[in-house]
């Protein structure tokens, strides 16, 4: 017979469980599975920049089979910044158009040149009054949707981060904004613990870039290769299984570990801006293999020949 005392400790171990959170719910357990991470296309019809895409997102489809679905890491289009509505709607229609050859769900991450007209006066800008709806990032959440959220599949959890912040004087910066801070520490801490994290960004948290390139764009050269606040996005991470983080903007190879986590840089589709290789990485995507709680990577190339190659 249950005592009144046993019950009341019953009701409120029930009640109790009704409102854990779901970190303290057992993960689901983690199946392998393959998805491509294709970043940096910027497409444009100048230079075969269509032409390269297209040959891209084919090339991938002969892998359609072994891969689940595709993320796209920013930088779609070359370039929604500071041209008129028409011309960046005609850039990221041919984008749309074009990743249908793909065959695949795709997510997107915004990148700095997908936002539009970004860099004038929205005043003042050659974009209409009557485009102002649209102005930053409003073009390509009307496209695309949210900048930032996340993502469940068999059993791993994704975030996709908007790194790009516009600031008051009508430039951009790398940068995660404090609201997006907190949501990020928020959806961590709603994971099942042990749950395989994988987060994309499309500026770097973590890069080694700065070391061996020698063009110097601003005197803070992390104003142009990484979040500027990088330091506050990183240590987030601590006490979650992040076993990866996917990053574009650079247009190299790289890999960085930092404090147990895998920063993976893909090289672009677009390799150098559509005129050759970028420091060494060619025209390409990467290949992500999830299993056993770990990333495995490959960088596929897709043979585009430059019709203006200079290599830096």
């Amino acid at each position: 017979m249950i005592s009144s005392i046993s019950r009341r400790r019953f009701a409120a171990l029930a009640t109790a469980a009704a409102l854990a959170p779901r970190a303290l719910a057992l993960p689901p357990k983690p199946e392998p599975f393959t998805f491509l991470f294709f970043t940096d296309a910027h497409l444009q019809p100048e230079l075969n920049g269509v032409l390269g895409t297209d040959m891209a997102f084919r090339h991938a489809r002969t892998m359609g089979a072994r891969a689940d679905f595709a993320i796209n890491g920013g930088d779609h289009v070359f370039d929604a910044n500071k041209v008129t509505l028409a011309r960046a709607s005609q850039l990221f229609d041919l984008y749309g158009k074009t990743e249908q050859d793909l065959g695949l769900k795709v997510h997107h991450t915004l990148g700095n040149h997908d936002i539009f007209a970004i860099g004038t006066d929205p005043n003042t800008s050659i974009a209409s009054p009557a485009d102002s709806t649209l102005f930053g990032k409003r073009l390509f959440e009307d496209r695309f949707g949210k900048t930032y959220y996340s993502f469940d599949h068999k059993g791993h959890h994704f975030i996709v981060l908007d790194s790009i912040q516009i600031m008051p004087t009508g430039i951009y910066q790398g940068r995660i904004d404090p609201d997006q801070l907190k949501w990020l520490a928020a959806d961590l801490a709603a994971q099942p613990h042990g749950t395989p994290i994988i987060v994309v960004t499309h500026y770097p948290i973590v890069s080694a870039i700065i070391q061996y390139e020698a063009w110097r764009p601003s005197p803070d050269p992390k104003l142009w290769v990484a979040l500027i606040n990088s330091e506050q996005v990183w240590p987030l991470f601590a006490g979650y299984n992040v076993i990866g983080v996917l990053q574009g903007h650079t247009h190299v190879n790289e890999r960085v570990d930092w404090h147990g986590i895998p920063y993976l840089t893909s090289g672009a589709i677009c390799g150098n801006w559509w005129k050759g290789t970028r420091l060494g990485t060619p025209e390409g995507f990467t290949v992500v293999r999830v299993e056993d709680g770990k990333l495995t990577t490959h960088y596929e190339t897709y043979g585009f020949q430059s019709s203006d190659p200079h290599n830096t």
